[in-house]
């Protein structure tokens, strides 16, 4: 059997102001948008270098009015931490705090999306 994980999704509440962050902001490449119906679309967005997408979705596919945020269970790596916490807050990204050498020894630090969706950012041992 071979599986691999498709897609993660995070609640967003402007569908193209996320699309403009994943991509514009992050430097992620939108991959899918296609209509789902007349007020719908599935949007996916992969991070440099591909891996897994990230589905974009609305609220109400999960049966409540307004995006939550908080913690998502993503991890992100990175070869070069500085250089991208650098990068993305000279951008406007919004960390968590300063990047931490985490008790393992793993540098790593956390950041939000546009509607508080957290992320973690680890770099490659």
């Amino acid at each position: 059997m071979s599986m691999k994980i498709h897609s993660a999704t995070v609640v967003v509440n402007d569908l193209d102001a996320a699309i403009d962050f994943y991509v514009n902001t992050l430097g992620w490449t939108k991959d899918i948008d296609q209509p789902m119906g007349p007020n719908e679309r599935f949007v996916t967005v992969v991070p440099p270098g591909g891996g897994a997408e990230l589905a974009l979705g609305y609220p109400s596919w999960f049966g409540f009015d307004a995006a939550r945020g908080g913690m998502t269970g993503i991890s992100l790596t990175t070869d070069d931490i500085e250089a991208d916490y650098d990068t993305l807050s000279q951008r406007g990204v919004r960390f968590k705090g300063p990047i931490e050498t985490m008790p393992w020894g793993d540098r790593a630090t956390w950041f939000y999306d546009l509607d508080g969706n957290e992320f973690y950012l680890i770099q490659n041992a």
